[in-house]
């Protein structure tokens, strides 16, 4: 019996071209699921991470469009919310699909915190856009008054830019442990979890957003997973992506992946951070790690499907 951390990519949760109604999204994830269940079924103990850009970023527009109305939350407010949303209905759906197979598995959602540090070089250049569109008169504004900062997107308008910096630390790491040891499955650290500084005995959480790949290595190393398993939309990683030769990876090394990567072979937009967090899993556990499609979920983690890196 392994203990698994699933990190699911944007495409379980919504699918490009949807409107990303509640129903949808529900559909979507009830299908994700179900490879979930399929884990859990085969007698593994399952730890879920998701991301959660497209719905935070849905909030915060909210959030803007009602600001007349009622006062508008903080950016790590928001994650948290999106945390709960999008826990509720994995929780939901995937308890409805283990009771189907006569499984009685509690099934857990935990709003997260994540350390990060104030010294680090991100909240000197923040680059990650967040939330709505602006007007340049309605950014200038907003630079002003709130001190954000905003930069404009390719013709589209101005959108704000928050750090994206290095997750340290899962703050529930040893509460995650417990319900793991108990047979419980834990949903969390969505969307990379809230980023929170620590200073002297204070918690608090800050206007930011930690890459979620990151975080859930992170979260598998701190929970002492024996597997990390990213499931994106593709079923392997590539070298010379949607090129004449490009080629798909099956069982790689720990060194020929960071040599592959040193070359340049995965976008910082796309496979990078996915890439970089199994790497950091498999040098930091001596343990292996896998990229897999979500259709192949169930035999990825058998080390059967996806590019798997061994050290």
């Amino acid at each position: 019996m392994a203990t698994i951390v699933i990190a699911l990519g944007g495409n379980a949760i919504l699918q490009p071209g949807q409107a990303g109604t509640a129903a949808e999204q529900a559909e979507n994830i009830r299908k994700t699921c179900v490879q979930i269940a399929g884990m859990i079924e085969a007698g593994h103990r399952v730890v879920v991470t998701h991301g959660n850009g497209p719905q935070v970023g849905n909030l915060l527009i909210q959030q803007e469009e009602a600001s007349a109305v009622v006062p508008p939350m903080p950016m790590d407010v928001a994650g948290a919310m999106s945390q709960g949303m999008l826990g509720y209905w994995m929780q939901n759906q995937l308890d409805n699909l283990l009771r189907e197979r006569g499984i009685v598995k509690p099934v857990v959602t935990l709003v997260t915190q994540v350390l990060v540090d104030r010294d680090d070089p991100a909240f000197k250049n923040p680059t990650k856009p967040v939330g709505p569109f602006y007007t340049e008169a309605k950014a200038q504004r907003y630079m002003a008054e709130k001190g954000w900062q905003m930069k404009e997107d390719a013709g589209r308008g101005w959108r704000r830019v928050v750090p994206s910096p290095n997750p340290k630390a899962i703050w529930e790491k040893e509460a995650i442990k417990t319900l793991v040891d108990a047979g419980a499955v834990v949903i969390c650290s969505g969307g990379g979890g809230v980023p929170s500084f620590l200073e002297g005995e204070k918690l608090t959480g800050c206007e930011a957003v930690i890459d979620k790949d990151l975080a859930g290595q992170r979260l598998a190393a701190d929970v002492g997973a024996d597997l990390f398993c990213i499931l994106t939309d593709v079923p392997k990683v590539c070298l010379r992506y949607k090129q004449p030769d490009q080629e798909m990876l099956s069982r790689v090394t720990l060194a020929q992946m960071h040599k592959y990567a040193s070359e340049g072979h995965f976008k910082a937009g796309s496979m990078g951070p996915k890439v970089e967090a199994i790497m950091r899993f498999v040098e930091a556990t001596g343990k292996w790690g896998v990229i897999s499609s979500l259709d192949d979920a169930t035999q990825a983690v058998e080390g059967n499907a996806g590019t798997v890196i061994v050290p």
